[in-house]
C-alpha cells in the first residue's frame, strides 16, 4: 500500500476518512503520523478484514499524516484492524451450505474426503471378502475351451460386412440412376433387416455364452444403425442435388460437394470410425499419438481387470444366493436389490470409462478422427432426458439426425416423436439382452419405457424446485439403486429356470 510523502492536515486526512468524527475533534494526537514503512503482518490482516467489502476506515488511515511534531510515534495497520469500533458486519451473508448458496460453492475438499472414505471403505470390504470367500475368480474367466463353442457367432460377425458392401453397390446404381427411388428404399429396407435378423437367427440355434452373444448383438445393432444413416444420407443428398439442379438455394451448412459421390473408401473408414452418422468426411486430427494410445491401453486393460473382478467376486455370489424378486419374500429381495446395487454400480461406471472414453478414444486415435465428444457430462443430469441426451453422444445425434428431426418434419408432434425414440430403443435394449439369453420377458423394453414418465416427473420437479438437484437424485436412484439391479435378478433367475428346464427335459 502506497504512503503519501507529503505532510497532510487533520482536517484533510478525516475528508477522506470513512469514519464519523465530531467536527472539533482535535484529540487524535499522533494517531495519524506519517510512518516510514508498514508492518507487512499488520498490512495482511488489515487486507484480510476488509476482503468482503473493500474496508475504507483502515486502507484510508493508513496514509494519513499531521503536520511533523518533535515525538513521532510510528504506526501500522495493525492499530486499525479489527478495532472494537470497526463493523464486524457489514453485509448479508447466507451459510455455505444453506440452499441458496451450496451449489454456488466449491466443494472440491468434501470431493477429496468422498474419494478417501470410498477407497478407505472398499478396501477394508475386499479384505474382509478375500478372508471371508477366498479368491472367486475362476482360471478360465478370460478364455477356456468352451469359448471355441461359440465359433459359428464370430464367423457371423465376420460375415456381416457383406451388408455394408451390398448398401455400396444399390447407393452406387442409384447414383447413376440405374434404379428408380422406391427400389432403392425397399433394398435398403431388406438389407438392414437382414443385418440384425441373421445374427438373431444364429445365436438363437446356438446354445452360446451370455457374453458372445451380447457382444454380437451390440455389433450387428452398430451395423444396423450405421447403414441406415448411410442409406439416410445419400438419400438426402440425392434430393439436395436435384434441387441444386432446379437452381434452389442450398444452405451453406449442408457442405456438400456437387455432384455428390458415392465413394467406397468413405464407407470403409465410417464402418470403423466411432460414429454413427455418415457423412463424406470428418474432421481429422494431424497425426497419432503412440504414447498416448499405449497409456490408454494399460488403462482399458486395468479397468477391464477390476470389472471381472467385481463380477466374479461379488456380484455372481449375491446373485446366486438370491430370489426370484417377485416371487419371494419383499424385504429379503429388497435387501439383495441394495447389496446388489454397490458392486453393479461400479460395474457400469467401469464399463462407461472403458467403453466412451478409453475404447472410442483409442479408436479416434488410430483413425485420427477429431470429434471424440462421445459424452457429456450427465452425471450432472437434473432430469431423466438430460441424462439420455448426454451420456451416449453417437446414439443421441443419430436419434435427432435420423429419427426424431425427420419425424417432426413429417409433422409428427414432438411427444410422439420422443415416444418413438424411446420405442426403438427400448426394442434395441431389448434384443441385446433377451436374444443372448434366450427369454423374452420384456424386462429391458419395461425398464426403457418407463424412463418416459420419468421424463415428466423430472421434468415437473426441475421446474417446481429451481436450481435443486431433486431430478439428479432421482435419476441416480431409479438407474445404479433399483433399475439395473432389478434386472439383472430378473434375467438371471429366468435364465437358470430356463436351464433347469432343459436339463429336465
Amino acid at each position: 500500500m502506497a504512503i503519501s510523502d507529503q505532510p497532510e492536515t487533520i482536517a484533510t486526512a478525516i475528508d477522506h476518512s470513512t469514519v464519523r468524527r465530531r467536527p472539533n475533534a482535535t484529540s487524535a494526537g499522533g494517531l495519524y503520523n506519517s510512518p516510514e514503512s508498514t508492518d507487512s503482518s499488520g498490512e495482511d490482516l488489515a487486507k484480510d478484514s476488509g476482503s468482503d467489502d473493500s474496508m475504507d476506515t483502515v486502507d484510508s488511515a493508513v496514509g494519513y499524516s499531521q503536520p511533523p511534531q518533535k515525538h513521532e510515534t510510528k504506526t501500522s495497520d495493525l492499530d486499525f484492524a479489527y478495532r472494537p469500533s470497526v463493523p464486524a458486519h457489514r453485509r448479508v451473508k447466507e451459510s455455505p451450505l444453506s440452499s441458496d448458496s451450496i451449489f454456488r460453492q466449491s466443494h472440491a475438499g468434501l470431493f477429496n474426503l468422498c474419494i478417501v472414505v470410498l477407497v478407505a471403505v472398499n478396501s477394508r470390504l475386499i479384505i474382509e471378502n478375500l478372508m471371508k470367500y477366498g479368491l472367486l475368480i475362476k482360471s478360465g474367466f478370460w478364455f477356456s475351451s468352451y469359448s471355441l463353442s461359440d465359433w459359428p457367432l464370430f464367423m457371423c460377425c465376420l460375415s456381416l460386412v457383406v451388408f455394408p458392401f451390398t448398401a455400396f453397390v444399390v447407393e452406387k446404381l442409384a447414383q447413376r440412376n440405374c434404379i428408380p427411388e422406391s427400389v432403392v428404399v425397399l433394398l435398403h429396407i431388406i438389407i438392414t433387416s437382414a443385418s440384425v435378423l441373421y445374427p438373431i437367427l444364429v445365436i438363437l440355434r446356438c446354445d452360446s455364452a451370455f457374453l458372445s452373444g451380447v457382444t454380437l448383438m451390440l455389433f450387428s445393432c452398430v451395423v444396423w444403425l450405421k447403414l441406415v444413416s448411410y442409406a439416410h444420407t445419400n438419400y438426402d443428398m440425392r434430393q439436395l442435388t436435384k434441387s441444386i439442379e432446379k437452381g434452389e438455394a442450398v444452405p451453406s451448412i449442408v457442405n456438400m460437394d456437387y455432384p455428390y459421390s458415392v465413394s467406397f473408401k468413405s464407407l470403409v473408414y465410417f464402418m470403423v470410425a466411432p460414429t454413427l452418422c455418415y457423412q463424406q468426411s470428418y474432421p481429422r486430427t494431424p497425426y497419432i499419438r503412440k504414447g498416448w494410445v499405449f497409456r490408454q491401453v494399460v488403462k482399458l486393460i486395468i479397468f477391464t481387470g477390476v470389472m471381472g473382478f467385481i463380477i466374479e467376486q461379488y456380484i455372481n455370489p449375491i446373485v446366486q444366493n438370491s430370489q426370484h424378486p417377485f416371487k419371494g419374500d419383499l424385504l429379503y429381495a429388497i435387501e439383495r436389490v441394495l447389496k446388489l446395487s454397490v458392486p453393479n454400480l461400479y460395474v457400469w461406471l467401469c464399463m462407461f470409462y472403458c467403453f466412451f472414453h478409453l475404447w472410442l478414444n483409442i479408436l479416434a486415435e488410430l483413425l485420427r478422427f477429431g470429434d471424440r465428444e462421445f459424452y457429456k457430462d450427465w452425471w450432472n443430469a437434473k432430469t431423466v432426458e438430460d441424462y439420455w441426451r448426454m451420456w451416449n453422444m453417437p446414439v443421441h445425434k443419430w436419434m435427432i439426425r435420423h429419427l426424431y428431426f425427420p419425424c417432426l418434419r413429417h409433422g409428427i408432434p414432438k411427444a410422439v416423436a420422443l415416444l418413438i425414440a424411446f420405442l426403438v430403443s427400448a426394442l434395441f435394449h431389448e434384443l441385446c439382452i433377451a436374444v443372448p439369453c434366450h427369454i423374452f420377458k420384456l424386462w429391458a423394453f419395461g425398464g426403457i419405457m418407463f424412463q418416459v414418465p420419468l421424463v415428466l416427473i423430472t421434468h415437473y420437479l426441475q421446474n417446481k424446485f429451481r436450481n435443486s438437484m431433486v431430478g439428479n437424485m432421482i435419476f441416480w436412484f431409479i438407474f445404479s439403486i433399483l433399475g439395473q439391479p432389478m434386472c439383472v435378478l430378473l434375467y438371471y433367475h429366468d435364465l437358470m429356470n430356463r436351464k433347469s428346464k432343459l436339463e429336465r427335459s
